[in-house]
């Protein structure tokens, strides 16, 4: 998937910044993917409040258990549901990409905070992750959509932004993304593919 940014048009403000179609699209797929993994989750969690024996839908086995992140101290971190932040973020994710998909083009600052925003969300689904594997014990497939989603959206906000100048790197470094950003989030998920599945072996393999 190769997201160059559009050239520039001579007309426009030299200070702005737009991408291609296929960026704004995957801003909206990875937005809209995060989106609905963030609504599945706050619906069940109302209704695990409502009614303490109820199972999530995504509660499977021992292992992939919904329910068991639901109810613990890590869903919360701060002070209310964690899903309730994706519905506010990845909504934002979804209007960016609408807007660039229309021609919009933003400022460098606009950008940068977009990728400290991005920064953020995937080092906090890391911290999520970690304690999902080691400390809950237990997956839920919807966090782990929203998992992906966000090192998607990262890498390609982080590459897009390297290959405008918008971000410091080398000609070297511009030429492989211009050409393998794919490979960045595709050897992350990866990663974390081999922590699954090595977490669990015995579970998965018995």
């Amino acid at each position: 998937m190769t997201t160059t940014p559009e050239v520039d048009d001579v007309s426009a403000d030299p200070r702005t910044h737009g991408a291609s179609r296929a960026f704004a699209w995957m801003l909206i797929v990875t937005g809209a993917a995060g989106l609905l993994a963030a609504w599945v989750i706050t619906l069940d969690k109302f209704k695990l409040l409502e009614d303490p024996s109820f199972t999530p839908g995504c509660s499977f086995n021992p292992v992939v258990a919904c329910r068991n992140i639901m109810e613990s101290d890590q869903a919360t971190v701060f002070g209310f549901p964690n899903p309730m932040l994706g519905l506010v973020t990845y909504g934002m994710v979804i209007l960016i990409g609408v807007g660039l998909l229309a021609g919009a083009r933003y400022r460098r600052w606009y950008w940068l905070g977009f990728n400290a925003g991005t920064l953020f969300g995937v080092g906090f689904c890391t911290w999520l992750m970690v304690q999902s594997l080691y400390e809950i014990n237990a997956l839920c497939l919807w966090c782990c959509l929203a998992w992906v989603a966000t090192i998607v959206m990262f890498w390609y906000v982080t590459s897009h932004n390297v290959r405008a100048g918008m971000l410091p790197g080398p000609d070297g470094l511009k030429r492989f993304l211009d050409e393998f950003t794919w490979v960045l989030p595709v050897v992350h998920i990866g990663i974390i593919g081999m922590l699954i599945l090595t977490r669990w072996w015995d579970f998965w393999f018995r």
